[in-house]
C-alpha cells in the first residue's frame, strides 16, 4: 500500500513554494508519491482575467515539479467540466488507486475553512489532511479545529510543521508584470511564461488607455482589494474636477496607487534590491510602507505614467511637506473612498469637501495618534508635512 499526496490549487503559476511544500511534505510524511493537481475552475477563487488557459498551467506545472523525482502532475480536473471539487477528484483517484492511502495537502487557511467546501464528509471517507504550519501559527486554534472536524466529520489530521516561502501566486503574478520574479519561480517555468506571453510578463504597458490600464492594474491585486482601487480612483477623479487637478492623472495615480500592495515585506524588499532604489533605515524597519515608493517606480518604469502621477502614488501613505493638490487628492482619495469604514472617516469626508489642507491636517493627526498608540515610530516625512500644514494654516 503506497502513500500518496495530494496536493491540488491553481498553480496560476506554479512558484517556489509550492516545489518547497511539495517536497517537505513528501520528506516529512515518507510519501511514496505526490501527486500535483492542477484546478481547471478552482471553487473557492475566481481566476483572475489574465490567468492563462489550462493547458499552460499544467505544463507549466510539469516543468515545476521536474526535479521531483517521486512528483506527478495529474490532469484529471483539468478533463472533468464543472468546478474542480475535491471531493470528486478523490472519488475518482480511488478507483485508481483503490489499496492506497491518501494524504490531502493543504495550508492552514485552507484547513480552517475545510467545514465549508464540497461534501466534506466525503474527504474525510478518504483521506487524511496533512496540514503545513509554521511554529508561530495559532496551535491552539488549529487543534481546536482538528478536534471539532473529528467529532462532526471524523477527519483525520496531521500537522506538519515545515520550511516556509512566503510567496503567493497574487504576488508572483505581479512580480511577472514588474519583470522581477526572477527570484520566485524556476528558471524553466520563466521561460515558458515569457515564450508564451502570459502574465503581461512581454506585453508593452506604457500609455495604455484607462480602461485597459485598470484591467490590466486590478489584476495584480488580491481581490478582495479591487473595490477600495476602484473607489480610490473614482474619488480622486472627483475631487480633481472639484479643486482643479487634471481629472485623468488623479484617475490614473488613484488606480495604480496601490499595485504592488500585495507583495510581502521580503518582496517589497526585494523588489526596490532589483529597482536599485535606496532605502533609509526607517523603510528598511517599516517595510509595509514601501509600496507607495515601489508602487512610484512601477508606475513609472512599467506603465509610463508622468512624475505627476508617480509623485502622487509616491506620497500617498505619509505624506510630505510642499504637497501639490494632486498629491493631497490621492492621499485623502486612498484615506476616505467609500469603501473606508472607520470612527472618523465622515469628519474627513466633510473636510476633504471643504479644504483639501483641513483634511490632510486630520488625517495626519489621526494617523499619528494611532501610531503612538501603538508605539510605533512615525515617519519623518508625515511629521514634515504636519509641520508644514500648520504654517499654512497660520498664514491664512
Amino acid at each position: 500500500m503506497a502513500r500518496i499526496g495530494i496536493f491540488g490549487g491553481s498553480f496560476n503559476p506554479p512558484h517556489l513554494g509550492h516545489i518547497l511544500a511539495a517536497r517537505e511534505f513528501q520528506q516529512k510524511l515518507c510519501l511514496d508519491r505526490v501527486l500535483l493537481i492542477p484546478a481547471a475552475t478552482p471553487p473557492h477563487k475566481t481566476l483572475t482575467a489574465n490567468s492563462p488557459a489550462p493547458r499552460h498551467r499544467m505544463e507549466m506545472t510539469r516543468l515545476a515539479a521536474a526535479e521531483l523525482p517521486y512528483a506527478e502532475v495529474s490532469d484529471i480536473e483539468l478533463r472533468r467540466e464543472g468546478a474542480s471539487y475535491t471531493a470528486d477528484t478523490l472519488d475518482e483517484l480511488r478507483v485508481i488507486y483503490p489499496e492506497d492511502e491518501f494524504f490531502l495537502l493543504m495550508g492552514t487557511d485552507m484547513f480552517l475553512s475545510f467545514e465549508t467546501w464540497y461534501h466534506p464528509e466525503r474527504i474525510a471517507a478518504q483521506a487524511t489532511v496533512a496540514v503545513a504550519h509554521r511554529s508561530a501559527d495559532n496551535a491552539q486554534q488549529l487543534r481546536s479545529c482538528a478536534d471539532r472536524l473529528n467529532d462532526t466529520l471524523q477527519l483525520q489530521t496531521v500537522f506538519v510543521e515545515n520550511e516556509y516561502l512566503p510567496h503567493s501566486s497574487t504576488s508572483v503574478r505581479a512580480l511577472l508584470a514588474f519583470q522581477a520574479a526572477q527570484d520566485y519561480i524556476s528558471p524553466e517555468v520563466q521561460d515558458y511564461i515569457q515564450k508564451n506571453d502570459l502574465y503581461f510578463s512581454r506585453d508593452d504597458l506604457k500609455g495604455l488607455g484607462f480602461d485597459r490600464l485598470q484591467e490590466v492594474s486590478l489584476c495584480l491585486h488580491n481581490k478582495k482589494r479591487v473595490p477600495h482601487v476602484i473607489g480610490c480612483s473614482d474619488t480622486a477623479e472627483r475631487l480633481a474636477l472639484k479643486y482643479g487637478a487634471d481629472p485623468t492623472d488623479a484617475k490614473r495615480a488613484g488606480i495604480l496607487h496601490d499595485v504592488t500592495k500585495a507583495l510581502n515585506s521580503q518582496e517589497q524588499l526585494k523588489l526596490c534590491d532589483h529597482y536599485a532604489m535606496i532605502l533609509d533605515n526607517f523603510e528598511r524597519l517599516n517595510p509595509k510602507l514601501l509600496h507607495a515608493k515601489t508602487g512610484a517606480v512601477i508606475a513609472e518604469r512599467i506603465f509610463g505614467e508622468n512624475p505627476a502621477v508617480c509623485d502622487a502614488i509616491r506620497w500617498h501613505t505619509t505624506g510630505k511637506a510642499n504637497m501639490s493638490v494632486l498629491e493631497k487628492i490621492i492621499y485623502l482619495a486612498d484615506y476616505m473612498e467609500p469603501n473606508r469604514s472607520f470612527e472618523g472617516v465622515e469628519e474627513l469626508r466633510r473636510l476633504t469637501e471643504e479644504n483639501l489642507d483641513d483634511a490632510m491636517y486630520l488625517g495626519l493627526t489621526m494617523t499619528m495618534e494611532q501610531l503612538k498608540a501603538y508605539r510605533r515610530e512615525i515617519d519623518k516625512n508625515s511629521s514634515a508635512a504636519l509641520h508644514w500644514l500648520e504654517e499654512r494654516k497660520q498664514s491664512r
